[in-house]
C-alpha cells in the first residue's frame, strides 16, 4: 500500500479555482502540479459535496463559474469585434 502524500490546502485551493474560473482540465492541472487524476478527481468532488452543505463554499464556487462564464463571453465579443474591425478596413479599401 502506498503512502498518501499530504498536500497543503493552499495548493487544493488553488487547483480547484483554477478548474472552476479558468476552465484548466484536470489533466492540465495533474502534469502542471504533477498529481493523479485520481487526486484532483476526489478534490473536486469533496469540493463539490462542500458545496451543498456550506452556502459559504457554495457561494465562492458560484462566483467563480460565473467569472468563467463571463470571461468567455467577452472573449468571443472581443474576437466578433476585431472581425467587424478587419471587415470595416476591408470595405473602406473598397469604397
Amino acid at each position: 500500500m502506498r503512502a498518501q502524500r499530504q498536500y497543503e490546502p493552499e495548493l487544493k485551493g488553488k487547483i480547484i479555482r483554477l478548474q472552476l474560473e479558468e476552465g484548466r482540465t484536470k489533466k492540465s492541472l495533474s502534469m502542471e502540479y504533477q498529481l493523479g487524476q485520481g487526486t484532483l478527481t476526489y478534490w473536486l468532488q469533496q469540493h463539490h459535496i462542500e458545496c451543498q452543505f456550506n452556502p459559504n463554499v457554495k457561494e465562492q464556487a458560484d462566483a467563480c463559474e460565473e467569472n468563467r462564464r463571463l470571461r468567455k463571453k467577452l472573449a468571443e465579443q472581443e474576437k466578433e469585434m476585431a472581425f467587424l474591425k478587419r471587415a470595416a478596413v476591408f470595405f473602406a479599401k473598397e469604397i
